[in-house]
């Protein structure tokens, strides 16, 4: 699929506010509004743009994340993710390369809650071994997940 500077410009001012309207899309972008509509469109329907979705505040948003490095015994990483699907606290889930096998991000909401769900992390059946690492702070946020 081809996208054009036009394309990363709206698809960039999307990612600042998702909600804006065609109109005010258009407006910034010196375009009609019919063409941005059309753009739209266009990348929604080859896949560009998956959805809008909400970013959440502040007060939303959990007290603690971490990252969770994962080491899985040979042959059981469906055993490893069955675990991980059970935990409310677990986000995400990627495959990695290299010295880990996936990295897990959680979230809780107290001290408490990430030593638990670490905890059951850990003793998963088929988990070698794990890595926690506690997000400080967010720097860099181009997800719009803060």
């Amino acid at each position: 699929m081809q996208i054009d500077e036009t394309d990363k410009a709206l698809i960039a001012a999307l990612s600042e506010n998702a909600r804006l309207p065609v109109a005010d899309l258009a407006r910034s972008l010196g375009l009609a509004r019919t063409t941005v509509q059309a753009r739209l469109d266009r990348l929604e329907h080859r896949g560009a743009i998956a959805g809008y979705t909400l970013k959440r505040g502040p007060a939303l948003r959990p007290a603690l994340r971490a990252t969770v490095l994962v080491a899985v015994a040979p042959n059981e990483t469906a055993t490893v993710l069955a675990r991980l699907r059970s935990l409310p606290n677990v986000d995400r889930v990627h495959t990695t390369s290299g010295r880990f096998d996936m990295l897990v991000t959680v979230h809780a909401h107290d001290t408490e809650a990430l030593d638990a769900t670490l905890d059951r992390i850990g003793e998963a059946k088929g988990v070698k071994s794990s890595e926690s690492l506690i997000h400080l702070s967010t720097k860099i946020d181009r997800t719009g997940e803060g």
